[in-house]
């Protein structure tokens, strides 16, 4: 369906608040600026704000909000023959291998974990964030495989999988937080996926393939 007058309204007001405090943090830190000088700044009410974004820290991470189930995403687009963790490698190196901002390869992504690094209750979220990729990537290979409840593999399993990417993201992280090139860091993160792939056991690499 076509999005109405109402929705592309607020779409983009949430989009406006969102890039005003972002760029209020960046310049001044998160634990410095309040949900009340972003509203000034954005010419809203506190209560406007808080309608768009339940708590402070979602106006810095709104744009996390597609990574919780990026690796379910992959794993239930896998090919046919192909199992979770290979579809995860192959989606993983083809955004990296692009040179994807959605893996922190841009400019700018240096200033971001700054403000991050700088803010306990961010560093939570981030960490809390990792918590749900891993119990939606447990919870995607259960439906995927029709595996009882009982079954430890799908738990097993997921924790390998979400390790694969916790690595490559932290790599990417300290690399670009260094000042380091983009397409340095990608060059370089292809190379530890494909050390990562040689750590993998042989039942992680053939778990839940696609009949």
């Amino acid at each position: 369906m076509a999005e109405g007058l109402r929705e592309r309204k607020k779409r983009e007001t949430k989009q406006r608040i969102s890039d005003i405090a972002t760029g209020l943090f960046l310049e001044h830190g998160f634990v410095t600026v309040t949900v009340a000088d972003v509203a000034d700044a954005a010419d809203v009410s506190v209560n406007t704000v808080y309608n768009y974004f339940p708590a402070k820290e979602d106006l810095f991470l709104d744009r996390m909000e597609g990574v919780t189930l990026r690796l379910s995403r992959m794993i239930r687009g896998r090919d046919r023959g192909e199992s979770a963790a290979q579809a995860v490698l192959r989606e993983m190196r083809g955004q990296i291998g692009a040179v994807s901002p959605a893996y922190g390869l841009m400019d700018g992504f240096d200033a971001f974990m700054n403000v991050i690094e700088h803010a306990p209750t961010l560093k939570a979220r981030l960490f809390h964030l990792q918590e749900q990729v891993h119990d939606a990537v447990v919870t995607t290979l259960r439906e995927e495989t029709g595996a009882p409840a009982g079954d430890p593999l799908p738990l097993l399993v997921g924790g390998q999988i979400a390790w694969i990417e916790n690595t490559a993201v932290g790599y990417i992280t300290r690399e670009m937080t260094a000042g380091r090139k983009a397409t340095t860091v990608s060059r370089e993160t292809l190379v530890l996926l494909d050390e990562i792939e040689e750590l993998l056991s042989e039942r992680v690499l053939t778990y839940a393939v696609r009949g």
